[in-house]
């Protein structure tokens, strides 16, 4: 058998459910920090770089959380938002969501929600479509994905956008808001993605390296909500990559929930013999080895890069 179950029960943290769309903005006007710079304070931020540097460290303290996930991909005046919830092990790298595609143009075409397992190097995906069977998973390497796994499922693996963090350059305090009921730091900065893979976990290293060099800049404009303990409670990041030869650049704001701290993590992971062999579609320009995006027609027409 391929793979792990595990059950955790840790203490819950006051200010669990996070609602998407739940944040409360006070904009605070603030002073921008470098990664040497001063720090700009305000009711015990610190220095703002130094506390996102630190942020995965502190959800893999935590051990584990519930996730919810919202993709937003815009290209050429069509916008397409893919939503996501499961629970995700920080400590294991194991995490599992239930990924809802768009409705067709018509909006009368539901489609099936696709199951992802995240596990350490890799993506498996359920219900996928473009051909694999509906008892086969698909599994893919993020190491081998140009994006690293940030855009590829439909949803940015909850590490993975915390690890971006360690590529953080530029930082400013906002201000004190609420998230779901907990109180959290707002900050706004930019992350290098180069930089973040050279300080992430070994899990993350080589994917993040991949998206350095596969999106259209290596830099992130990001949001993050931080609470009390330094745990991130919402982060939103700014991707852009190619699509394709010639179709533009499409731009990504992916953002992730995280909450109920502590909950308990089931994944097992599909038995050799439950995962698909066969080809599957390729990616834009033909013949290139590259799989489509785990969506359907209309979405791959503004999501279509990596899968």
């Amino acid at each position: 058998m391929v793979g792990w179950e595990r059950e955790r029960r840790g203490r819950r943290v006051a200010g669990g459910l996070a609602a998407a769309g739940g944040v409360l903005g006070v904009w605070l006007a603030a002073g921008a920090c470098s990664g040497q710079g001063a720090a700009v304070q305000g009711q015990g931020a610190g220095d703002p770089v130094a506390v996102l540097h630190r942020a995965a460290d502190r959800l893999v303290a935590a051990g584990s959380a519930r996730a919810r996930t919202a993709m937003e991909m815009a290209s050429g005046g069509t916008r397409v938002t893919i939503r996501g919830e499961g629970v995700y092990d920080f400590e294991r790298r194991f995490g599992r969501l239930e990924v809802r595609l768009p409705q067709d143009p018509a909006g009368t075409s539901e489609h099936r929600p696709i199951t992802e397992l995240l596990a350490p190097g890799a993506l498996f995906m359920k219900n996928r479509g473009a051909g694999v069977p509906d008892d086969k998973w698909v599994r893919v390497e993020t190491a081998s994905l140009s994006d690293g796994n940030l855009v590829t499922g439909g949803a940015t693996d909850p590490f993975a956008a915390a690890e971006v963090l360690r590529g953080t350059r530029t930082a400013t305090y906002v201000g004190r808001t609420e998230v779901g009921g907990a109180e959290v730091r707002h900050y706004r900065g930019t992350a290098d993605l180069a930089r973040a893979a050279r300080g992430a976990s070994e899990d993350n290293r080589e994917a993040l390296a991949a998206a350095a060099d596969g999106f259209a800049t290596a830099e992130v404009p990001f949001d993050a909500y931080v609470d009390d303990e330094g745990r991130v409670r919402k982060v939103r990041h700014r991707f852009s990559f190619v699509n394709g030869r010639d179709e533009g650049t499409v731009d990504v704001a992916s953002t992730t929930l995280l909450y109920d701290f502590g909950a308990a993590v089931r994944v097992r992971l599909p038995d050799d013999a439950d995962i698909y062999a066969g080809k599957i579609a390729a990616g834009p320009g033909g013949g290139d080895g590259r799989q489509e995006l785990a969506l359907p027609c209309h979405a791959r027409c503004v999501g279509r890069s990596l899968l």
